[in-house]
């Protein structure tokens, strides 16, 4: 199983060296477009959550981003230095009376780009399972 691993002080601005982490590795691992789109948004929505919610924007915490390939799927673990929060209890963002409402989306478009969602360490750690065959 091939890994790689890159971690970015709590920084916005940090979300360009996701993006080209991201893009090196369609290079080196020739994923299909659809696929890096749905990679790239997920995994930039994830450590920017990891940034602002997970370690409040403090740019003395990082954020931990690996990528482990294995045959049939590319996996994503995203892990922050923050409290961690109840991932069982998200509101809908669909529901009427929170379309309105600025945040709630991010998790929502995760579960919908990802093949796989898991929430692990009181979600502090996120991966992202994407099938590749």
């Amino acid at each position: 199983m091939d890994a790689i691993k890159i971690q970015i002080p709590s920084l916005s601005e940090n979300i360009r060296i996701i993006e080209s982490f991201i893009d090196n590795a369609k290079e080196k691992y020739q994923f299909d477009d659809d696929i890096y789109g749905n990679i790239m948004i997920a995994v930039t929505e994830s450590v920017n959550n990891a940034i602002v919610h997970g370690n409040k924007s403090d740019k003395s915490k990082n954020v931990d981003l690996s990528l482990f390939l294995e045959k049939s799927q590319i996996r994503f673990t995203i892990q922050d230095e923050g409290e961690g929060f109840n991932y069982d209890n998200l509101p809908d963002p669909t529901a009427p009376e929170n379309l309105e409402k600025p945040g709630g989306r991010g998790i929502f478009l995760m579960k919908n780009l990802c093949d796989e969602v898991k929430f692990e360490d009181q979600g502090k750690r996120v991966e992202l399972s994407f099938y590749i065959d």
